[in-house]
This record gives C-alpha cells, structure tokens and sequence, in this order.
C-alpha cells in the first residue's frame, strides 16, 4: 500500500512539474511583436533604450515606449522576449 502512495505521488508531483514548465514563459525568444499595440513588429521602427533595440509596429508606438521604457521592457521579458543589443550599445 505504501509503495503505491508513493508512486502516485511521484506521479502528482512529475506532472505538477511538467504543467508549471508549460506555463512559464520561455526566455531568450526573439521579438516578433510590439510592446505596445502587439502588432508584428516593423524592423524600421525603432529605439535604443540602455543598449537594447526595441522593434514598433507603426511610428505611433515609439512615443509610448519612450515616455516609459521600463512599463514595455517588462512586458517583454514577462512574456520571455529579450531585446536586440543596438548597435554600438553597451
């Protein structure tokens, strides 16, 4: 009966595991959408921010951005997204 208990725990527990990984936001992904309005990202529009180049759907979304940076850079990276290194950043 014990050893039972413990296989259905080890059970419990290997898919508890399995589900938070399902659920956490994988890190490193490139950008593909914009911080702002989540549109697909025009590679023309831009800003530099502390060495990372963050990509905008349409010219609109850069004033936003710049207004608060760090509101936008945290919603990429909750969502697993890290920036570009901008050219000649730090």
């Amino acid at each position: 009966m014990k050893s039972m208990l413990i296989v259905v725990l080890g059970l419990v527990l290997a898919l508890a595991g399995t589900a938070f990984a399902a659920n956490s936001p994988a890190q490193g992904q490139a950008q593909t959408a914009c911080p702002v309005l989540g549109g697909h990202i025009n590679k023309s529009l831009h800003a530099d921010y502390q060495g990372e180049r963050v990509y905008f759907c349409c010219p609109g979304c850069a004033a936003p951005f710049q207004k608060d940076p760090g509101k936008y850079l945290k919603k990429m990276e909750e969502q697993g997204v890290t920036p570009e290194k901008s050219p000649g950043g730090k």
